[in-house]
């Protein structure tokens, strides 16, 4: 499959599922704020990686089996909204991305105002 073709699909799958996300009715699901950082398909179509970060870190293992036990409704919802072949397993995989990148731009920001604070005191 051409890789144009494949990142469309995973453009597809990411908007899909960031809907049903919200469909689910498992607590462990529905009781946290989820978003879908990233999606990656297998060029087969067999399997797809789906990047989940959550707010509440706490709940890591909860959330994973809650997504676990809801991802044939999610694959059976998906299969109906978008016209694949072949509906790919899904496999969550709980995402720090976006938590680590806030980490690293405060550590930015606090060098930041340390060089800018010694700079205008020497001057």
């Amino acid at each position: 499959m051409p890789s144009y073709r494949l990142g469309r699909t995973n453009e597809d799958i990411q908007r899909e599922l960031s809907v049903l996300l919200r469909t689910v009715k498992d607590p462990r699901v529905s009781a946290h704020m989820l978003s879908i950082v990233r999606v990656d398909t297998a060029s087969d179509l067999g399997s797809c990686k789906i990047y989940i970060s959550c707010l509440d870190k706490g709940d890591e293992k909860e959330i994973r089996r809650g997504l676990r036990s809801a991802s044939g409704y999610l694959r059976k919802e998906l299969s109906r909204a978008l016209n694949l072949r072949h509906t790919p397993e899904l496999i969550f995989i709980l995402d720090d991305s976006i938590t680590e990148g806030t980490r690293i731009l405060k550590l930015m920001n606090d060098l930041e105002e340390k060089y800018n604070g010694s700079k205008t005191d020497g001057e």
